[in-house]
């Protein structure tokens, strides 16, 4: 069972706990974090979610998760990158690059995904055979070009789950000045 802790709308603990589909059925504020990896040659890695998953099966997409009750965001996406693809990046590698308030509804499956993103960025050695996926969550893995990703953005491409998030665009120049100030 996933507790996660609740928000207020401004990002203030509560002290209230719920189960994970408590939180997405009632619209509860909690938090999510992602990491954006990036290899010694400057691409990104991206995992392809498992055709299981709720909410964008199947889509090409950064690693993350929610933050468990008592983790903080660092603990949370160490965990995770851990869980997902196997690998142990130290906490001292994450750097925080942006925190993003988000409410999305999702009609289909009637969720209600209110929460604040920490956003990270890791730099790694690692190549594609270093990592294990978790097969309930990842299907493949592949590294890719911030140039790469662009092209996926302008075009549309439906097989990543960052072409349709609020200022991508930003996010792409973000990426591409934390690649080249490395």
């Amino acid at each position: 069972m996933e507790l996660l802790d609740i928000l207020d709308e401004f990002g203030n603990y509560t002290g209230k706990i719920e189960e994970r589909k408590v939180v997405h059925d009632k619209g509860l504020w909690h938090i999510h974090v992602g990491v954006w990896i990036m290899n010694e040659k400057g691409e990104l890695l991206f995992q392809q979610r498992s055709m299981e998953k709720k909410i964008n099966p199947g889509k090409w997409t950064r690693t993350g998760g929610h933050v468990d009750s008592g983790e903080t965001p660092l603990e949370a996406i160490q965990r995770e990158v851990l869980e997902e693809i196997g690998v142990k990046i130290p906490l001292e590698n994450f750097k925080l690059i942006k925190t993003t308030k988000e409410e999305i509804y999702i009609p289909k499956y009637d969720v209600i995904n209110r929460h604040f993103i920490y956003s990270y960025f890791a730099k790694v050695n690692y190549k594609l055979e270093d990592y294990s996926m978790q097969k309930e969550e990842v299907i493949d893995l592949k590294y890719i070009t911030i140039e790469e990703m662009e092209k996926a953005y302008n075009n549309k491409d439906e097989k990543y789950s960052f072409i349709k998030w609020k200022n991508a665009d930003n996010l792409i120049e973000q990426l591409k000045e934390l690649r080249d100030s490395i």
